[in-house]
C-alpha cells in the first residue's frame, strides 16, 4: 500500500524529463506545413497593394491617436540610433536579418527537445499570424517613415541595409502598407514566452530582451508605430487565451511525516514484546511429587 513512498527525505517523482507524453510531429509534414503557412501569409499580403490613401489616412489617425494617449514619440527612439552610423546600421541588419530566422530556430529547438511545447507554439504564432493577416488587408497602415507628419528617417533607405523596395508601388516581395500589427515584436514576444514556458534555467526570463530589443528596433527603424506593438500584443494575449499551453511532468510534494512514519512501520515487522517472567519462589518445604499419593489420615493421626 506505501511501495510507493519511501521513509526519510526522498521525495517521490515521476519519469524524467520535463515533457509530456506528446509525441514529436512528423518532419516532413511539419515542414510542408510552416512552409505553406509561410507562402499563405506572404502572398495574402499583398491582398493590401493599390490601397495608399487608405493607408495614409489611418497613418494620420494612429499618430494622432498616440499623441491623444501621451505615448513617447517614434523619434525619441530613432534619436538615439542617430548618433552613430554603426548603431544605425546594426538596428537595420537586426530588422532585416534576426525576426525570421529567430523565429525557425526557436521552432526547431522546440521540435527537437520539447514536441509538446511545439506543437503550441506553432499554433500560437500561426494564430497570431492569421489574425494579423487580416488585419493587414482590411485596415492597411503607412509606416511612420512615410509619414510627413512624423519627420522621420527611413533608415534603412539612408543607411542601409534595406529588406524594402526604394518605392513601395515597385515592391513585388513585401507589403509596405502592413505595418498594424508588428509581427517582428508579436514574433519576438512569443519567442521570448516560449522559451520562458519550456524551460526551467533560472535565466530563463533574460529571453524577454528579444522582444525589447526588437521592439526598440521596429520603432527606432522608423517601421513601425507603438500601438503596432501593443496591438500585436494583445492580439497575442487573444490567442493564447484559445490555445492552451501543455502540462509539464512536475515532482511531486514530499511525503507528509505521518505517512512516512507509518511507511516504515508497515514496511518493518513489529517486534514481538517478551513474555514476562516472574521469579520462581524459592520454598524450603519438600515438594510433593502429583505421583505421591496423599497420606492417609490415620497415618497423619498415629
Amino acid at each position: 500500500m506505501f511501495a510507493g513512498i519511501t521513509t526519510g527525505t526522498r521525495r517521490q517523482t515521476r519519469p524524467a524529463g520535463p515533457e509530456t507524453t506528446a509525441s514529436r510531429p512528423p518532419l516532413v509534414r511539419e515542414l510542408l506545413l510552416v512552409t505553406a503557412l509561410f507562402l499563405v501569409y506572404k502572398f495574402g499580403r499583398q491582398l493590401a497593394n493599390g490601397h495608399e490613401a487608405s493607408a495614409f489616412d489611418n497613418a494620420d489617425r494612429v499618430w494622432s491617436w498616440e499623441r491623444a494617449l501621451h505615448l513617447p514619440g517614434e523619434g525619441s527612439v530613432q534619436h538615439l540610433l542617430l548618433h552613430g552610423d554603426t548603431l544605425v546600421k546594426a538596428a537595420n541588419t537586426f530588422y532585416a536579418t534576426v525576426h525570421f530566422p529567430a523565429t525557425v530556430a526557436f521552432l526547431v529547438y522546440l521540435y527537437l527537445r520539447r514536441p509538446g511545447h511545439y506543437l503550441w507554439s506553432r499554433r500560437v504564432l500561426a494564430g497570431l499570424t492569421a489574425a494579423a493577416l487580416v488585419l493587414h488587408i482590411t485596415v492597411p497602415l503607412a509606416p511612420p517613415r512615410m509619414l510627413t507628419t512624423a519627420g522621420l528617417v527611413d533608415t534603412a533607405q539612408v543607411y542601409g541595409p534595406s529588406v524594402y523596395a526604394a518605392t513601395p508601388d515597385n515592391d513585388a516581395m513585401a507589403n509596405q502598407f502592413a505595418a498594424m500589427p508588428s509581427l517582428h515584436f508579436g514574433w519576438a514576444l512569443m519567442v521570448a514566452i516560449g522559451l520562458i514556458v519550456a524551460t526551467r534555467s533560472r535565466w530563463r526570463w533574460l529571453w524577454l530582451l528579444h522582444p525589447l530589443l526588437t521592439l526598440l528596433v521596429v520603432v527606432g527603424t522608423a517601421n513601425h508605430y507603438w500601438l503596432d506593438a501593443i496591438v500585436a500584443t494583445a492580439l497575442l494575449g487573444a490567442v493564447l487565451y484559445f490555445v492552451p499551453a501543455p502540462k509539464r511532468l512536475t515532482r511531486l510534494p514530499a511525503a507528509p511525516k505521518a505517512v512516512q512514519q507509518a511507511s516504515g512501520a508497515s514496511d518493518t515487522p513489529a517486534p514481538q514484546p517478551a513474555l514476562a517472567t516472574q521469579p520462581t519462589p524459592v520454598s524450603h518445604e519438600t515438594p510433593v511429587s502429583p505421583r505421591t499419593p496423599a497420606p492417609q489420615l490415620s497415618e497423619a493421626v498415629r
